[in-house]
């Protein structure tokens, strides 16, 4: 069963709650997502750490019911 954006916009906000989220459906399938995600929570961290936080988010999601999520994070600018 596929996710829907909000429902990804959601886990992600829950599991990072300064986070700016942006979800972009790439197929219009429901199954092949973009997100970009902003937090003052990744200041200073490794993009791998960012990405790991944002997966910690969708709490056992990813690779079931979300197929494929392209992922871009970063720390706000001042």
């Amino acid at each position: 069963m596929a996710m829907d954006a909000g429902e990804i916009e959601r886990l992600i906000k829950e599991g990072i709650p300064d986070a700016q989220v942006e979800i972009t459906d790439l197929r219009g399938d429901g199954d092949h997502y973009a997100a970009m995600v902003v937090s003052k929570s990744f200041a200073g961290l490794p993009r791998v750490r960012q990405h790991q936080m944002v997966y910690e988010a969708l709490k056992g999601n990813m690779g079931e019911a979300l197929h494929a999520l392209a992922l871009q994070t970063s720390a706000p600018s001042s």
